[in-house]
């Protein structure tokens, strides 16, 4: 795949770039793309259209870092490692210092630095701010660490005329600590439609660079290539982001992973690469997403929030969430972004963790055995009961389920779970619905929250009698629709009564 005109126009148009993307994007082959180029030339490119666009000859000292590799629990043992890491990499250059203290080693750089050849270095740094993010949880260990990386770059930033190139790429953009503010005229495309496919696959690149592994794909599944490729981008495509809302890519990680084993179907693969972060769990366990209702409600943020929090302040779930790759840019109003989740894998995975917080367990642990089937297949009797098995499990005590949508959101969620494609709808008085294709059944469930101080049995009868279109039954061939009305009791924490409509 051929995005090195991407590459040269960034490389040509700025000198100091910062860009950051998920996680398993392509941001270390890019930072591999930029050592071979500014080391070798244009010796490893040849055919792509980077050939006839590199016109530098000269062969630059290239100093790549990975800060993901100083990552560490304790202090000590990250300054450590970052020392090491630091004093590693320069010193094949020339670099020397005797001290294994940050404060030294930083103070010997600066003086080196200072006698390079103007423009003669180039600075590849990836993951940078992944001592960070593996820090979150612990507010005192990140701002130790904040500081000694701010340091480092503070020293980069007082010898700038050394570098010709600064690049740096990080999942998070911590710029409201200003860790990076020492580096002057630094270029942040993170959100530049430009380079909004500098990384990850369009559809089109699918198309030109894949179409070989597609049709064997296909073959192995007995499908057409065509209805094949709809279904992988419908699975796996959606993520963006610039700030235009229009560019549109899919993790590459994911694509391959599908098309080296097809037979295995479509599985969550970026989302299970990342195992589930104790930092999504507590989001799951606090703010919006401690109710329910708002798992799949729409989310907004303004893009200056973009950028992680202040020291002393915490992230944003919608930031955090959006850097991270979780959510993504669907559209955007003036300076608003409106989120989403990224792909129908991450929706679904998102689903199958959050339900596992609510519940504690399992789906399956829960009693709830083939749930998809069991919704395409079972009588009205048998779907309630299957309901109440999942709404008995959740936690009550951690969970704000307060109101009728809530308790549809927590059954919604368990049907995305299963990789379908439930609706809540608001209708007439402010009552919500749950729609839901399953099979050829169109189930419609209506639910009536009922406090202690109310009666279940007139709850169910008055909602029944305001039905615009009360109707269960075939609607012709195969196709069904099957409209239940629920009456969920505070008290039991489970459906008491309920009816066909």
């Amino acid at each position: 795949m051929d995005k090195t005109a991407q590459i040269f126009s960034m490389v040509d148009k700025h000198s100091r770039v910062l860009l950051t993307r998920p996680r398993r994007f392509g941001k270390s082959l890019l930072v591999s793309v930029l050592n071979s180029l500014f080391r070798s030339g244009d010796q490893d490119f040849q055919g792509l259209k980077i050939e006839k666009l590199w016109k530098e000859r000269k062969q630059n000292k290239v100093v790549l870092l990975d800060f993901s590799v100083t990552c560490s629990s304790r202090f000590e043992r990250f300054e450590l490692n970052f020392v090491l890491h630091l004093l590693n990499s320069f010193s094949e250059h020339g670099f020397q210092c005797d001290s294994y203290l940050l404060p030294d080693l930083l103070e010997k750089l600066s003086e080196w630095l200072e006698g390079q050849e103007p423009g003669s270095l180039v600075l590849l740094v990836d993951e940078y701010e992944a001592p960070l993010t593996a820090t979150l949880e612990d507010p005192k260990l990140f701002n130790l660490i904040l500081k000694d990386i701010s340091g480092f770059f503070s020293v980069i930033g007082s010898r700038d005329s050394a570098f010709r190139f600064v690049f740096i790429t990080g999942i998070v953009n911590f710029k409201n600590t200003g860790m990076l503010s020492e580096l002057k005229g630094l270029a942040d495309i993170s959100l530049d439609p430009e380079y909004g496919s500098i990384v990850g696959f369009t559809t089109q690149e699918l198309k030109d660079y894949f179409s070989g592994y597609i049709e064997n794909a296909a073959r192995q599944l007995g499908a057409e290539p065509e209805a094949l490729l709809q279904r992988l981008t419908g699975y796996y495509d959606g993520y963006c982001f610039e700030k235009t809302a229009t560019v549109r890519v899919m993790n590459p990680w994911s694509v391959m992973s599908f098309l080296i084993y097809p037979t295995r179907g479509f599985r969550d693969h970026w989302f299970q690469t990342g195992g589930q972060p104790s930092v999504l769990k507590d989001l799951f366990r606090s703010g919006a997403l401690k109710d329910p209702k708002n798992f799949a409600a729409v989310k907004t943020i303004p893009f200056s929030q973009l950028g992680g929090p202040a020291i002393g302040e915490n992230f944003s779930e919608v930031d955090l969430l959006t850097q991270t790759g979780y959510l993504t840019f669907k559209s955007v109003d003036g300076n608003i972004a409106i989120v989403d989740y990224s792909t129908e894998e991450v929706r679904h995975a998102m689903a199958g963790m959050y339900l596992h917080q609510l519940v504690g367990k399992t789906i399956e642990q829960a009693g709830v055995m083939d749930f998809a089937i069991r919704l395409v297949k079972d009588n009205p009797e048998t779907l309630v009961r299957i309901f109440n098995r999942l709404l008995e499990s959740v936690d009550y005590e951690a969970y704000s389920i307060e109101d009728a949508k809530s308790v549809l959101a927590v059954i919604q969620i368990a049907m995305i779970n299963v990789r379908l494609s439930p609706v809540i709808k608001v209708i007439a008085k402010g009552e919500s619905v749950l729609e839901v294709q399953a099979g050829e059944r169109t189930i419609v469930l209506t639910l009536e929250y009922c406090h202690p101080d109310q009666e279940a049995e007139q709850l169910l009868q008055v909602a029944v009698s305001q039905l615009d279109k009360p109707f269960s039954g075939k609607l012709g061939g195969r196709m069904e629709i099957l409209k239940l009305v629920l009456v969920f009791s505070e008290s039991d924490r489970r459906i008491t009564v309920w009816s066909v409509a």
